[in-house]
């Protein structure tokens, strides 16, 4: 995915990216250099499907592990680590849902 725009849906990385948001997802920081340790990525996961989530940390194998902010998010934790090829890019732009009133 050199560029995607994606809605987001569910809490894992609420407050910091709530359902709802969009955000814009790239590649290309990928290509240039490895993956780090905090950056907040996309990714497909084989039963859970599109998921963004925050990198927690690397191993010496290349393998990734990714955690939610909600404690309740289905992350690392559950599925265990994520490999390189799973991953559809680098959250680059992150657009907040408009805030609703109580009128």
């Amino acid at each position: 995915m050199i560029l995607g725009l994606l809605k987001v849906i569910g809490t894992s990385l609420t407050p910091e990216v709530r359902e709802g948001d969009f955000v814009l997802v790239s590649d290309i920081p990928f290509r240039l250099r490895a993956i780090r340790t905090g950056e907040v990525i996309v990714f497909r996961h084989p039963v859970y499907g599109t998921m963004i989530k925050k990198v927690q940390r690397l191993d010496a194998a290349g393998q990734i592990y990714v955690i939610g902010m909600n404690p309740e998010s289905v992350d690392s934790r559950e599925f265990g680590a994520i490999s390189r090829s799973q991953v559809l890019g680098k959250v680059i732009w992150h657009i907040r849902a408009p805030a609703h009133g109580n009128g």
